[in-house]
């Protein structure tokens, strides 16, 4: 989906597909409102016709050529398990985020959304429910009508069928080794802990936040604790795009403003990976902008960032 680079950094919103799944229950159809970040969506197709994948779980309905592109779609309502009504016409939402194109399919896209990430809590629940599996919601926000949208976190579904694995190998003798601490931010708890383990491996003590607020009150713990010194002892701060209350670039722009703070290289690791994320996180001051999940990338880009800094603070000396 076309969008130009309207959002301002430091706006601290986002935007939102809105996306519709329906479910015949005893009581008429229930609609279910959903929602997937604007910067993932490449465009928004009627259903194609498809090439069954043979041995594929029964969700996935096969494959199509996009200009090129072999694209499988996920039919989203056979995952949650959901009948829908049988006159539904499916459309597709191809998406686009560590450097894949997934198709999944929905019910109805219905509109585009501007939200402040203030007004997204985190999903810290569960569900036994047969409309979603509530691990798989990252986050919701109300809407009109005291109506509820659920943020689905698309990521951990292609993770689980397999067709995106981080690259997590590298010989451990080619990491090199700091001594300092790094502040990580990622409302996923398995995405904190693949970076966690990696800064672990480089010798660096690590501190972690679930948003951007808890970002800022981190380091103003940090700051507590090693005073004017924290530029030296705080060596990297690798922040998530997507959290919610306070998103990746509001705090970015908080922390490179702050003269306290403004020095640490910061670096963003997101899934995004369109053609303005990385200009914004340019424009938000970031050090560098990553794609989740490229163990040499990573350690190279950090690694490079931690040398800069010393090397600058050295000659400030």
């Amino acid at each position: 989906m076309a969008t130009d680079n309207t959002l301002k950094v430091g706006s601290n919103e986002m935007e939102l597909v809105d996306f519709r799944l329906y479910r015949v229950t005893e009581n008429g159809v229930y609609e279910g409102i959903y929602g997937v970040n604007v910067a993932k969506v490449r465009e928004i197709i009627k259903l194609p016709k498809l090439t069954e994948l043979p041995g594929a779980p029964d969700f996935v309905d096969g494959i199509f050529d996009l200009r090129g592109v072999v694209i499988p779609v996920i039919n989203l309502a056979k995952w949650m398990h959901i009948t829908p009504p049988k006159d539904v016409q499916l459309r597709v939402v191809i998406t686009e985020f560590n450097n894949m194109l997934i198709g999944f399919a929905v019910h109805e896209a219905r509109r585009i959304r501007r939200i402040s990430w203030s007004d997204i809590e985190p999903a810290n629940f569960t569900s036994n429910s047969q409309d979603f599996d509530g691990t798989k919601i990252t986050a919701v926000t109300k809407i009109e009508n005291d109506e509820v949208l659920l943020i689905l976190d698309l990521e951990s579904i292609i993770e689980d069928l397999g067709f995106y694995k981080p690259d997590t190998d590298i010989e451990t003798g080619e990491i090199e080794q700091f001594k300092g601490t790094a502040l990580i931010l990622d409302d996923s708890s398995t995405a904190r802990k693949l970076v966690k383990n990696a800064l672990e491996k480089m010798g660096l003590n690590v501190v972690e936040a679930g948003d951007g607020e808890m970002g800022l009150e981190k380091l103003e713990e940090l700051y507590s604790i090693f005073g004017e010194n924290i530029s030296n002892e705080l060596k990297v701060i690798i922040s998530d795009v997507e959290m919610p209350k306070i998103d990746g670039f509001h705090f970015a722009s908080r922390v490179k403003k702050d003269e306290r703070f403004k020095s640490i290289p910061l670096i963003f690791n997101s899934s995004i990976s369109d053609h303005f994320s990385d200009i914004r996180g340019e424009e938000a001051g970031a050090d560098a902008y990553l794609t989740k999940f490229n163990a040499g990338d990573f350690y190279k880009v950090v690694a490079d960032a931690i040398k800069k800094r010393e090397s600058l603070h050295a000659t400030i000396v």
